[in-house]
């Protein structure tokens, strides 16, 4: 009899030029990271709205981690300073909400990093995994 064990559901969102290029790196590199993280790549981690982080959270995430550009390198000047000025602002409402703070994450990883991609994703999945399932936002019409 085999036991079923919980495996969290992660929706990074990885900036095209930096982020996306270290988990690629990290892929080459045969480092390891959970298969439950899903990336979405976008054009730079200021085009993820609040609302696509909410969404996540609603359709079945346990954890949502953007990753970025390092603050000064971004490929579009000043990307990546609008969001942490906008993330700072939605950690204080999935606080209100009562969403656990870690559960979402910011992080800045070059595209040199890919060492770094798969560290950060392994302990942000064994951070959320502690926490167990996200039961708060979610929506029960989008489960499978």
């Amino acid at each position: 009899m085999q036991v079923n064990e919980y495996k969290p559901l992660i929706v990074a969102f990885c900036c095209n030029w930096c982020s996306y290029a270290g988990a690629d790196l990290a892929g080459n590199n045969r480092l390891a990271y959970p298969a439950e993280v899903k990336i979405i790549r976008v054009p730079c981690s200021c085009r993820v709205n609040p609302m696509f982080i909410l969404r996540a959270f609603q359709r079945g995430a346990d954890g949502v981690i953007i990753c970025g550009c390092h603050p000064g390198d971004c490929h579009y000047t000043s990307g990546n300073y609008y969001t942490r000025r906008r993330m700072a602002a939605l950690f204080s409402m999935l606080d209100y909400l009562g969403i656990e703070k870690e559960r979402t994450r910011v992080e800045w990883v070059s595209a040199a990093e890919g060492a770094k991609f798969a560290a950060t994703m392994n302990d942000f999945v064994q951070t959320v995994a502690a926490l167990g399932e996200n039961k708060r936002l979610e929506d029960l019409r989008c489960k499978k």
